[in-house]
This record gives structure tokens, C-alpha cells and sequence, in this order.
């Protein structure tokens, strides 16, 4: 948790595009087990909410205050509007990653999130005016086929409502990547913590009981701490650093790796049409971002 405080320390050496893509890759390694961790819970899915709020906010709490100190809510509170719509979009997308793993195939949801670098190009062309080239274009036209495709299934499949949850849960990326790239250099770690706190807020609405029972006991913080408040950390200092559409590029890794962990461990297989259409996404969007990377 003193990434917020040191990272610039331990990185003093290095340029801003090794920083951003270090945070980025290390955050979201942390993230690659989350799926199946999910699937493995035994808590319905507003319990499960509930936890993956309230956890990571007191770890991410207790990290600031001790950085922080008196000064905590002073912090917050010069994050502003951006802060506040970025904690608004934090929350949106923690609500609906949940709700569409439990609602279709982890492979399916992951793929959807897949387009985050995409879509963060878009927006950022919208409000940023940081122009994709030909290539990005042409990227972005062959992963919109691709999901397409992989929705067409969905519909066949019956699980079209997880893949439009994980297709906004893309989205609430992007948005939350150009939001902190706008004002880069201001840390919008407690703001991202204050999403967390409106998750559990929210998800507390809904819950029936809170009891942490059997493998619970041990799958509950260790998804919530490893695979949540780590790398939501790392990930909102990352655009600080490279664009939005190159923070979200590293959630390839966890697209990747996450089905993987999956499969390997309870043997979910994704739809041919999945594996087809989530070869041309990742494929595309990791040429793309070789070639961007060889022009720095």
C-alpha cells in the first residue's frame, strides 16, 4: 500500500513509460487468479460484492491513512470532480465484473474486457483529443467483428446478459483509464478507494447474511486483498505514467490467463465461438500494441 507514497522513489531512474507499463503489468498479475477465485466462493453474488468492497477499502484505508495521516481527507478532497466521477465509474464497473462472471462464461467476460484498449483510444480521441493513427483504427474495426461474433453466440448460448455486463464492465475501464490520464498528476488512489467503500455500500442493500464459512474463510480475503486492492492501486497510478489505451492493453494478461486458471482448476471450457473470437481480439490487440510500442 505505499505505492502511492514511493513508487516515484523506486522508479526515480526509469522513464515515465517503464513506470506505467511496471505498474500495469505487475497490478494486473495480480489480477489473473480473480476469476476463478469467484467461481470457487460460496457466497451469492451481493455477499460477494459486499466483501470485494468493504475488504480492499479498510486495507486501502489503513495504507493511506498511515501516508496520509491528518491530511487524508484533505487528499480526497482535492481529487474533485474527476475524483468523483472516477469513484462513481470505479464502483459501476466493481458491481458488474461480479454479476457477469456469475452470468456467463469467465472466458466470455474476460474477452469483453479485452476491448478496454480500444475503447480507451476512442474516448481519449473524444475528450482528450490524443488522435488513434491508421492502426488503431483498423484494430478497432476487426475487435468490434470479433465481439460481435462472440454476442451472436451469446444470444444462442442464453448467457447475452454476462457478456453486455462484461462489454460495460470494458467500458467503466476505459472511462476510469482516460479519467485519471485527464489529470495525471493527481494520485486518484483515494477516490478509487472511495468507490470501494460505495461498493460495499451498495452491495450491503442487497445481502442476506454475511458469514464466512469452510474455504470462505480463506478465499475471501485472499481474493480480496491479493486480487483486488493490490491491483486496483497499481492500476489507477498506471495512467499517471502511458495513455489509458496502453494501461488497459496489459488486461490481455489477465484474458489470457484467467480462462486458464479456470479451466485448469474446475474445467470450465469456453464456446468455439469464444475461443475464435477472443483469438482475433487478443491477437489484434497485442499486434497493435507491439507496434506502438517500437515507435517509443
Amino acid at each position: 500500500m505505499y505505492y502511492c507514497q514511493l513508487h516515484s522513489n523506486l522508479f526515480m531512474n526509469y522513464s515515465n513509460q517503464k513506470k506505467g507499463m511496471i505498474l500495469a503489468f505487475t497490478g494486473i498479475a495480480f489480477i489473473t487468479p480473480d476469476s476463478l477465485l469467484i467461481r470457487l466462493a460460496n457466497l451469492e453474488s451481493w455477499n460477494l460484492i459486499f466483501y470485494r468492497g468493504f475488504i480492499p477499502f479498510l486495507v486501502v484505508f489503513i495504507g493511506l491513512l498511515i501516508i496520509y495521516k491528518t491530511k487524508l481527507i484533505k487528499e480526497i478532497v482535492n481529487n474533485g470532480w474527476h475524483g468523483l466521477a472516477y469513484a462513481c465509474v470505479f464502483t459501476i464497473t466493481n458491481i458488474m465484473f461480479v454479476i457477469s462472471i456469475e452470468n456467463t462464461n469467465v472466458a466470455n467476460t474476460l474477452v469483453m474486457i479485452a476491448l478496454a484498449p480500444m475503447l480507451s483510444a476512442i474516448i481519449s480521441f473524444v475528450f482528450l483529443k490524443e488522435n488513434p493513427d491508421q492502426k488503431t483504427w483498423v484494430a478497432i474495426v476487426i475487435t468490434t467483428l470479433a465481439v460481435i461474433y462472440i454476442f451472436y453466440d451469446a444470444l444462442d448460448a442464453g448467457d447475452f446478459l454476462g457478456n453486455f455486463l462484461g462489454l460495460i464492465c470494458a467500458t467503466g475501464l476505459a472511462v476510469g483509464a482516460v479519467i485519471i490520464r485527464s489529470v495525471k498528476k493527481i494520485s486518484l488512489v483515494p477516490s478509487a478507494m472511495l468507490g470501494k467503500l460505495m461498493v460495499a455500500l451498495i452491495a450491503l442493500l442487497f445481502v442476506d447474511q454475511l458469514k464466512l464459512e469452510g474455504y470462505d474463510l480463506t478465499i475471501i480475503p485472499l481474493m480480496c486483498i491479493m486480487c483486488v486492492a493490490i491491483p486496483f492501486v497499481l492500476v489507477t497510478l498506471a495512467p499517471r505514467y502511458i495513455t489509458a489505451a496502453e494501461v488497459n492493453l496489459f488486461f490481455l494478461l489477465e484474458t489470457i490467463l484467467g480462462p486458464v486458471w479456470v479451466w485448469f482448476v474446475i474445467h470450465e471450457q469456453p464456446s468455439i465461438e469464444t475461443i475464435m473470437g477472443g483469438t482475433v481480439i487478443v491477437f489484434t490487440i497485442a499486434i497493435h500494441s507491439i507496434l506502438a510500442l517500437k515507435k517509443i
